[in-house]
């Protein structure tokens, strides 16, 4: 029989051998927000563990350490208007609205109707408020609005300047691009400063109206 982590037992990995709930905030969100309640029932005994899970429809619920990795580098607010793109489960939808707080707004976006309907249902489970899963557009994010956050969790091969348009001044978004994960700041007068991260490994970032079930947005 596996020796499966409890609850516990991966709160102190990631805390103290993963080294990625370093603030509050991130240990907060991690005690509120339970894995479990995102999975599948025939993974229900593996919802602790530091790897994947598969949700269906080829999609996995991410690893819970690059998870928290993305999570700390992002840096939400309370107060902070947010984009989840790639929301799947919607288990970093829910651990970004405790992030963004009750006067925070987050918005996950999703190509995979069944993945909504699965999500927007655990989502439920917590009466989450001023945060949705929509399906996503035909482009990149959610032209026409901007906000303070951007979480991108599939690999582009190069910076999306649509996904930079959508960045308020002062804003931060985190994405994979290539075999790195970049961590984006614009400063107040629109230049953008880049600090990167090498070494991941992600499924390609595809536009919804090219994109088929074979495509995961998660690692």
């Amino acid at each position: 029989m596996l020796d499966l982590m409890s609850k516990q037992q991966l709160r102190d990995h990631l805390k103290h051998e993963s080294r990625v709930l370093g603030t509050r905030a991130l240990e907060e969100a991690f005690d509120a927000i339970d894995r479990k309640d995102f999975i599948v029932s025939d993974c229900a005994v593996e919802a602790y563990e530091d790897y994947p899970l598969p949700i269906g429809y080829e999609q996995t619920i991410s690893q819970p350490t690059t998870v928290f990795f993305m999570l700390e580098l992002l840096d939400v607010k309370a107060g902070n208007k947010v984009l989840d793109i790639g929301s799947g489960s919607g288990w970093t939808t829910a651990l970004l609205s405790k992030l963004a707080g009750e006067h925070g707004y987050v918005r996950g976006v999703e190509r995979i109707p069944e993945l909504i309907v699965f999500g927007q249902a655990n989502l439920k489970k917590y009466q989450l408020k001023n945060t949705e899963i929509m399906k996503a557009l035909d482009t990149y994010g959610w032209p026409g609005e901007l906000y303070d956050r951007i979480l991108v969790s599939a690999g582009a091969e190069e910076l999306p300047q649509e996904l930079i348009d959508q960045l308020k001044p002062e804003g931060v978004m985190v994405i994979p691009v290539g075999d790195s994960i970049l961590k984006i700041c614009k400063l107040k007068n629109g230049n953008i400063e880049k600090t990167e991260f090498p070494g991941f490994v992600f499924v390609p970032l595809i536009k919804t109206k090219c994109l088929t079930n074979e495509a995961s947005p998660y690692v």
